[in-house]
């Protein structure tokens, strides 16, 4: 039953241990009752997305390949890195550097062509560097979702590979109720670089007011390969949120302060020079404010979402040793990004059969590079958007139209140490998308989706003129280059029934004035790197294509036991060259299975599982990579939920790589010196209320 809640439509999701989830459509128009039947299932699928259409949808009527990870699955992830996380489904890798670092590959694209958003607004980081992660923690995330393909209709520039949505939990309130407090810990440990992190909760509800605090601290020393250790690969993160919220009759209002920090360890290329104490090390500080307010007005839900982010990144490195032994420092980079982003969202509903959204978005962005070594000037960028999405249902067919235009001016300042002059480009975007969904049946679903998207050359890819001492390199930008534009075609089955599930996708991705970088035969001695000299890479533009597929199928065989496997493969084409696009990830496959089971006399509920990852060799290399042989994982996980002190305890236990195998991952930046991590045991201890 209903209460004070707005007069309205809104879509209810129903979840129960054991059964499918459910997805319905209710109109509220006062005190209203809704009956609902759940089926039962051991397979799970998120009922709803809210990031394919940015309002929710049920997700089996999204003609975007859309997925999501649940609460539960990113605590068996057990990572620190969002990519790591994700890295479990199809058509999604990670651009590692080291266990603590890695950026989201989603089909065969990364960096600034993919965008992070949190909770709908977006991150804003350095992704011109392979070392700058999103800034944000999974552990915060309620759940994570994702879109396979260009979405710049919803989200502008830089969605051209797909969106990654990091959706945290909403507020606990009282409503109805008396007032509530409670809590929550969680400690973990992990064998291969002994990692040992903690985790403290507290929320509370009083009325319709609710608040949360979440602190979380993670420590590591080095990682540790087949072959031995590997040195300065350790790091240290401190994350966390406060939040406080109000909810009423008329609407929602949420205040929501997250910190993202830490310091991390860099294996050098071709490893530390002679004196030097160890590599590299990044200090990172992000520190996000969100205003998000949820209101009915009229027949229309006014969502706005304001949101400030401030990005430090600190790049330092040993220059040498005092006369008294001790490590001596030099700032390689200090950079500092600040973005303030608003969205104004307006739902409405036309009917039972057609609803949309209209929007507004803004950024305003300030670059400011600080220390005696620049990378790029100082810049400011501003841009606008407005855009509409909507979708109508007629019977058996679901279509999804929508078309936005974007403004943008970047203003980069002189400097002299660059020798750059002050610049100024201006671009104009336009993005589209249409899908449709044919029911045929009710087990089966037949999708096709055609979406334009763009992307705006970075600061770096412009103007960039310095040493990246990680990548060994010097690179130069070209104030020359244009927009990136992609037209995607999408095409897909679904076929589900209560103890079966297969997914199968194939795509195109069409991208012309595809920007990336190349080596020449010159190079440049820089005073603050222990090598001679460096390479000179500079930035350069040609047409591409990336031409792939992925197949996901998990079928409940018996009552206790399922069985999962995923598959993709992608094929990346520099049109000009007639040669393959660099680190394009090598088809890969994993079979595994699980047993779920409840009421045991020692746990309320338990599960056990394993799983065998293949990912073969990368056939089709560009000039720049480097090649690496096909390897298989053997990876194994357990957990069980149980009364512990008085609270609800839950214990879960993963060994990765259990054969401790010798392997390079394609996608790994320390693959040319380095293995990857053999084995390692991750313990997690959780207790709550």
């Amino acid at each position: 039953r209903f209460a004070d809640i707005p007069p309205g439509r809104y879509t209810i999701t129903v979840r129960g241990l054991g059964f499918a989830p459910l997805a319905r459509d209710v109109t509220i128009r006062g005190a209203t009752t809704l009956s609902v039947t759940l089926n039962r299932t051991s397979l799970w699928v998120e009922p709803v997305t809210v990031t394919a259409t940015r309002a929710p949808l049920a997700a089996g009527l999204s003609p975007l390949p859309t997925q999501a990870l649940s609460e539960d699955r990113l605590l068996r992830e057990q990572s620190v890195s969002l990519a790591h996380a994700l890295g479990s489904l199809p058509g999604i890798n990670a651009l590692t550097t080291g266990q603590q670092i890695g950026k989201p590959v989603i089909r065969g694209l990364t960096g600034p062509r993919v965008l992070v958003l949190e909770d709908g607004s977006r991150l804003e980081d350095y992704s011109w560097s392979d070392e700058d992660g999103p800034s944000v923690d999974a552990r915060l995330a309620q759940r994570v979702e994702v879109i396979r393909g260009p979405a710049s209709v919803l989200y502008g520039s830089d969605a051209l590979g797909g969106v990654v949505n990091v959706i945290p939990e909403e507020l606990p309130d009282a409503n109805g109720g008396p007032r509530a407090v409670r809590s929550g810990f969680e400690i973990s440990a992990a064998s291969n670089n002994a990692e040992v992190e903690g985790a403290a909760r507290v929320e509370g509800a009083s009325g319709g007011w609710g608040w949360r605090l979440f602190g979380i601290g993670r420590f590591a020393s080095s990682l540790h390969t087949p072959a031995g250790e590997l040195d300065n690969t350790g790091f240290n993160a401190l994350s966390g949120e406060a939040a406080v919220g109000t909810r009423g009759a008329r609407g929602s209002t949420t205040l929501r302060y997250t910190r993202y920090g830490g310091e991390f360890k860099l294996l050098e290329a071709e490893g530390p020079a002679s004196g030097e104490a160890g590599g590299p090390e990044r200090k990172l500080s992000d520190d996000r404010v969100q205003v998000a307010g949820d209101y009915v007005v009229g027949g229309v839900r006014l969502e706005t979402k304001a949101q400030w982010q401030r990005h430090s990144l600190i790049e330092v490195s040993d220059t040498g040793v005092s006369p008294g032994g001790q490590p001596l420092e030099g700032t390689a980079f200090d950079l500092l990004l600040n973005t303030f982003t608003l969205d104004v969202l307006a739902h409405h509903a036309a009917g039972p059969r057609l609803r949309g959204t209209f929007g507004v978005s803004g950024i305003h962005q300030t670059n400011d590079t600080r220390g005696s070594i620049p990378l790029v000037p100082g810049a400011r960028v501003r841009s606008g958007a407005l855009f509409a999405f909507e979708q109508a249902e007629l019977g058996h067919v679901t279509l999804l139209v929508g078309g936005r235009v974007d403004v943008r001016r970047l203003t980069a300042d002189s400097n002299a140490l660059l020798k750059r002059g002050p610049e100024q480009r201006d671009y104009t975007a336009w993005s589209g998308n249409a899908g449709i969904v044919y029911r045929a049946g009710a087990a089966v679903a037949l999708t096709a989706n055609v979406g334009r998207a763009w992307r705006a050359p970075t600061l770096f890819e412009l103007f960039s003129n310095g040493a990246h001492l990680g990548e060994a390199r010097y690179e130069i930008g070209d104030a020359r280059l244009q927009p990136e534009a992609g037209t995607n075609l999408d095409l897909g089955v679904r076929w589900q029934r209560e103890h079966f599930r297969l997914e199968l996708a194939a795509y195109r991705n069409a991208i012309g004035r595809f920007i990336f970088i190349t080596p020449t035969d010159s190079f440049v001695t820089v005073s603050t790197s222990p090598r001679d000299s460096l390479r000179v890479y500079r930035y350069r533009q040609a047409d591409a294509r990336l031409v792939g597929g992925e197949a996901a199928l998990e079928v409940a065989v018996a009552a206790p036991l399922t069985v999962r496997a995923r598959a993709d493969a992608v094929r990346g084409t520099n049109q000009a060259a007639r040669e393959p696009l660099p680190l394009v990830p090598p088809a890969r496959a994993a079979l595994g299975a699980e047993v779920h089971r409840t009421g045991l006399g020692w746990a309320d509920r338990a599960y056990a599982g394993a799983e065998v990852e293949v990912a073969t060799r990368q056939t089709r290399l560009n000039p720049l990579d480097i090649p690496t042989g096909g390897y298989t994982l053997l990876n194994l996980s357990a957990g069980l939920v149980r009364p512990m002190l008085g609270r609800i305890g839950r214990v879960d236990i993963a060994v990765k790589n259990v054969t401790n195998a010798s392997y390079r991952s394609f996608l790994s930046r320390y693959k040319e010196f380095a293995l990857d991590p053999g084995r390692n045991v991750v313990l997690r201890v959780s207790l709550g209320e």
